[in-house]
Parts: C-alpha cells; sequence; structure tokens
C-alpha cells in the first residue's frame, strides 16, 4: 500500500465469507443494483441467482448482462422460490418495508441487505427491524460508504490512536447528485438520501453523537418540492468532538461558468491530522478515494497510503460480504439493522433540527422508540 509504515496495519479490503455460494435473489433492477452490486458481486465471486424489477423486460436486460440464472416477473414470485437464501433489496425506501413484511414469511429466506435509506423513517425502520428479528433473518443495510478505501483506513488509524483524540472533523461536498425520478415523490431529499452516507460514516468513526445542529435551504437547480437541498450539520460528541458536513447540491452555477466538483474530508486530532477526498464524483471513472496522514508518532512528514480499489463500485464486495459472514457464523452483521437504527435516528433529528430551528438531543429521538433496539 504505498508508502505505508510497516508499523501500521491498515486494513482496507472487507473479509471475505468461507462460503460464497449463497443463493442471492436480487429485488431491483436499475442502476445500483445493474452497475454497482452485480459487478461488485461478481469480482468477489458471489452467487446472484435471481432477479425482479418493477417490468419484466429491465430484469431480463440485466440478467442477460450479468449472467444471472433466473429472471422473476415481480418480487412476489421471486421471494417464493425455495432455492433463495439471501434477498438484495434495492428499491425506493418507502417500498421496502413491503418486501419485508411478505420476505420473513418465508423460511428459506436468512439474510436480507437492504438499501439505505432503510426507511422513510425511524419508526417505519425499527418497524422492519423488528419483523427481522422475530423471523430470525439476519438484517443489514448497505451503508457501502463505511467500505471506501479511505474510511476503512482512517478507522484504522483512529482504532490505533495515532491522530490521538479526535477534535474536529469536517466532509465538504461539492457534487451534483442525480435526483432518480422516484425522489421527486419526497420533500426529504439531500439528506435522507445523500447526506445519509456522511451521517451514517461520522457514526462509523466516531459513534453516536450527543447533540445534532442542522440547516438547509432548497437548491434552486431542483425543481421539485423539497425541504433540504444544500445543508449542513453538526454532530456535537460527550468529549467535545465536532463533525460536520456542509453538502452543496448546487455546486456550480452551470454553463457558462467553470466547474470545481469534489468531496473532500478532513479529521484533526491532538496528535495528528488526515484528510483526502472521494472518488465517487468522478465515476464511472475508476478513481480510488485518497488519504493523507501527519502524526507526531512518524513525525515531521505526510504518509499517502495507496490501493486500487473504489468506493463504487467496489465497496459494494465489503456490503454483501459482512451479511454473508454474518449467516454463516450466526452473528450479527457489522451493518446490522439495529445498529442503522441510530443512523436513521440522526437523520430523524436532523429534521427535526431543521423543522424546530434549534440543537436536538440525541437521546429526544432514539428515547423514542424501543430503546434495547439501539447499541
Amino acid at each position: 500500500m504505498g508508502n505505508q509504515p510497516v508499523e501500521l496495519d491498515l486494513v482496507i479490503d472487507p473479509e471475505m465469507p468461507k462460503n460464497k455460494s449463497f443463493r442471492i435473489g436480487c429485488i431491483g433492477a436499475g442502476f445500483i443494483m445493474r452497475d454497482c452490486h452485480l459487478i461488485a458481486y461478481k469480482e468477489a465471486g458471489f452467487n446472484p441467482y435471481a432477479i425482479a424489477s418493477r417490468t419484466f423486460e429491465t430484469a431480463k436486460s440485466t440478467a442477460e448482462l450479468r449472467g444471472i440464472q433466473k429472471v422473476y416477473p415481480t418480487w412476489d414470485e421471486l421471494i417464493e422460490d425455495e432455492e433463495i437464501e439471501i434477498l438484495d433489496i434495492a428499491i425506493p425506501p418507502d417500498q421496502q418495508l413491503s418486501v419485508v413484511q411478505k420476505a420473513v414469511k418465508h423460511k428459506h429466506i436468512r439474510g436480507i441487505l437492504c438499501q439505505k435509506p432503510l426507511a422513510m423513517n425511524l419508526d417505519e425502520a425499527y418497524e422492519i427491524v423488528k419483523l427481522c428479528e422475530e423471523a430470525g433473518i439476519k438484517l443489514a443495510v448497505n451503508s457501502n460508504m463505511r467500505y471506501d478505501p479511505a474510511m476503512r483506513a482512517l478507522k484504522s488509524l483512529l482504532d490505533q490512536n495515532v491522530l490521538g483524540d479526535a477534535v474536529l472533523a469536517t466532509i465538504e461536498m461539492r457534487a451534483i447528485p442525480h435526483w432518480q425520478d422516484f425522489l421527486h415523490q419526497y420533500k426529504h431529499i439531500e439528506i435522507l438520501n445523500m447526506g445519509i452516507h456522511h451521517i451514517d460514516v461520522f457514526r462509523y468513526l466516531f459513534g453516536n453523537p450527543e447533540r445534532i445542529t442542522a440547516v438547509t435551504r432548497k437548491d434552486p437547480r431542483t425543481s421539485f418540492d423539497h425541504i433540504d437541498g444544500i445543508s449542513q450539520y453538526t454532530f456535537q460528541y460527550e468529549n467535545d468532538l465536532m463533525a460536520t458536513s456542509l453538502d452543496d447540491v448546487w455546486a456550480w452555477p452551470g454553463e457558462g461558468t467553470e466547474e470545481d466538483i469534489y468531496i473532500k474530508w478532513r479529521v484533526e486530532g491532538l496528535d495528528g491530522m488526515a484528510q483526502g477526498t472521494f472518488g465517487w464524483p468522478k465515476f464511472p471513472e475508476r478513481c480510488p478515494s485518497t488519504l493523507a496522514f501527519t502524526s507526531k508518532r512518524f513525525p515531521d512528514r505526510w504518509i499517502r497510503p495507496t490501493w486500487d480499489r473504489v468506493w463504487f463500485p467496489d465497496a459494494f464486495q465489503g456490503t454483501m460480504a459482512q451479511l454473508l459472514r454474518a449467516v454463516e457464523t450466526d452473528t450479527e452483521p457489522e451493518i446490522s439493522g439495529k445498529d442503522n437504527l441510530s443512523t436513521m435516528a440522526a437523520i430523524d433529528a436532523c429534521y427535526r433540527s431543521i423543522d424546530e430551528k434549534r440543537t436536538v438531543k440525541f437521546s429526544e429521538v432514539t428515547t423514542e422508540g424501543d430503546e434495547s433496539c439501539y447499541r
């Protein structure tokens, strides 16, 4: 890994299951399934066995492109196939609960990977978690930024205390997402569907915050009605750490001006700092995320590890791998539904902060559900 010092072990590759032959039933055949999940699964040696989508033609086209054995006219019929052991759901979040409600009735389903966001709000997310828990089904959520190589390496640095106690963490996004057609019916747009990556990765790196403050304005480029276009939210922790993200989906005025698209991040600690970029804005070009760090432990230099892996689509190997390992070993997935409830709670806290124009205690949101489901 480039000029990584021998004293450190920056673990970026996901741990694979011993058994890669679990038969996966794929629900959804759009971009994220066709060009991310299925490409990553082929590279990892996983077994996508069947697929269904909103239209049979789309499912059939994706199956032919990616070499999937079975195509079903509807997801209801796919779920009934007793050969399927794992469900991989990649459909709009307002529809995931209905799929899970039917899936949990089938004993042959052993694990479910839901797309993020898990649901439209914390209450619906809790219902999905409860249904899977009662059915004995392993539930994981596709929080794929946790498997970006730079975030895995940063987590290793933090776990090994290379940076010392974290003081300030920032993410600055200047990018223009493609708001898919199904999102046009939602008023909650940026934080629920894009910012969720940053919110979840803050939790992955630092745990749950004590307080959350969020502000937003509408994006002038986005024509459909929405609450959150350009968003800024800050997590404050018990140890005074601040983690804040500015999500700018306006990014640049458009034709006639020069664009400047990027996602940057930085973590400052008492003993060092790390900074880097996410390569996603250049997709489909394979552009790895970057990390550079400096630390009192390795004085007077910047250390820049390198890797060939990229966030999209390689991170999707990790999200499926951790579910398959959980099924294989009868353990909790790394990105479990239970863990994701706290991400959904943080999102609900952001929207409450926006609506009520105040800082919201994280406990205000989490104690409104069943606390036993929170880690």
